[in-house]
């Protein structure tokens, strides 16, 4: 998920919407304004973070109230995902060239933000790390852009972040993403909603069970234009961003 401004016409088409039929997906329930929501969101029970290039925003999601900002250098903060009461941030230093990637990890207690694994071999930048529903291993997506972003990829890995096996996009999904990639994911069940960069669209995937390719199940309605979401733990539903109005959203499944 890749902040560009005034040169961001450089890097995508920016066509406005999917070129995918929608199934009905997720609508905005409540939002908490944030100047930070550029890149990711993520919530607990009592917490809601909105996620910038450098920055981790700790709100009061009853008050919207800004509680805290994390300390500790970050270049390019990519996706927020809460595990054992941390938030585990992908990080990468997009446009640079060779990429390098890492896993930053936001204690909310201490408002530090610290490196949990540097990706010694970076091949494309990481856009987000979550773990399964099982807690057993990591799922890693390593993005490409423009006429490269077919090579992006969604790794297996480890608890020591060995690579296990890898699988690539489907068409699909690729010739949708406006010369863009895979912004974020999350575990959804047995399989995974994928969100774009800018268009407010939810790929649902799976893993096949033969094949290095994902299989794509159906396109989503989303309130999102893009960039990462996570689990809403108090509604069920997802947090994310409205990145050009700068909001923490909240949302629920549609009826």
């Amino acid at each position: 998920m890749h902040a560009i401004t005034i040169s961001l016409g450089i890097f995508f088409a920016l066509h406005f919407e999917t070129s995918l039929p929608l199934t009905p997906g997720y609508k905005q329930q409540s939002f908490i304004p944030s100047i930070y929501a550029v890149q990711a969101a993520a919530a607990d029970e009592q917490f809601a973070y909105a996620i910038s290039n450098s920055k981790v925003a700790q709100y009061d999601r009853k008050t919207g109230e800004l509680k805290k900002l994390s300390t500790g250098d970050a270049e390019h903060l990519n996706s927020g995902w809460i595990w054992k009461g941390k938030i585990y941030c992908a990080h990468s230093n997009f446009p640079k060239v060779p990429e390098k990637s890492d896993l930053r990890v936001y204690d909310p207690d201490t408002g530090k933000l610290t490196i949990h694994h540097s990706f010694t071999k970076s091949l494309g930048s990481l856009t987000w790390a979550i773990r399964d529903p099982e807690n057993k291993f990591w799922w890693c997506c390593f993005a490409y852009y423009q006429k490269d972003n077919s090579k992006t990829y969604l790794a297996k890995m480890d608890d020591e972040f060995k690579e296990l096996q890898r699988w690539s996009f489907p068409e699909k999904v690729v010739s949708d993403w406006d010369n863009a990639s895979a912004s974020c994911g999350i575990w959804d069940g047995t399989t995974f909603l994928v969100t774009h960069h800018h268009f407010k669209v939810l790929y649902r995937l799976k893993v096949p069970k033969e094949g290095d390719t994902l299989e794509l199940l159906e396109a989503l309605s989303s309130p999102f234009p893009g960039q990462g979401i996570a689990y809403d733990p108090v509604t069920q539903g997802l947090v994310g961003i409205h990145r050009p109005e700068k909001k923490i959203l909240f949302a629920i499944k549609e009826k």
